[in-house]
């Protein structure tokens, strides 16, 4: 892979989570797998290959490429406004959070936790899910600047949905950050547009 094709997997994954948050807002569902990819991101520490942060094969990121693509394309047509607006929020957070060592490390010591949940109860499970939604509000939440994630209040409402959502808000910080460390930066959104599509469009894969 090239490092800018490692850099759009990583930000993909930032605009996976947001088309995932946008979905979970609107109709209350995501798929197991979906969830499964982003969750199990959070939990990789060591250094490895970019793909392999999810799971060694990019399918689960695929509406991440289209809501990306639909980002850089500029096409009011299929630009997806509030997978945008998460990402972008997203990325401004880990923005934030990279000045908190400290909050670094209580996620760090927090994550090594959850993983141990995760052994006995598996990835998806409410629980393990309830403990990153945890994490997040104890971390991420206490800035002031706060993503509001727009939907159907019937499926906003239901706890399980919320914590869904903040757990994927959690991973795509995670996924913004690893952008970052990969050579990302907001100014590629406007300065590179064409260059990020040009290597983009080979990796969106069809339905």
């Amino acid at each position: 892979m090239t490092p800018m094709q490692e850099q759009l997997v990583a930000l993909g994954a930032v605009f996976e989570a947001a088309a995932l948050v946008d979905r979970i807002a609107r109709t209350g569902q995501v798929s197991n797998a979906s969830l499964a990819c982003m969750l199990a991101s959070l939990l990789v520490r060591e250094s490895k290959p970019v793909v392999e942060i999810y799971g060694g094969d990019d399918i689960n990121l695929r509406d991440g490429y289209r809501a990306l693509a639909s980002a850089l394309e500029r096409d009011t047509n299929s630009l997806q406004r509030e997978p945008l607006r998460y990402a972008l929020a997203m990325i401004g957070l880990e923005r934030q959070l990279d000045k908190r060592g400290d909050m670094l490390q209580v996620i760090g010591s927090r994550l090594d936790q959850i993983q141990q949940q995760v052994d006995h109860f598996g990835l998806t499970h409410e629980n393990v899910v309830a403990s990153f939604d945890g994490l997040y509000q104890d971390t991420i939440s206490t800035f002031r600047q706060r993503i509001q994630v727009q939907g159907d209040m019937r499926h906003l409402q239901q706890s399980d949905n919320a914590a869904k959502i903040r757990a994927l808000l959690f991973a795509g910080i995670r996924s913004a950050r690893l952008w970052r460390q990969l050579g990302g930066h907001r100014w590629q959104l406007v300065f590179s547009r064409r260059k990020m599509l040009d290597a983009l469009y080979p990796m969106l894969r069809p339905e």
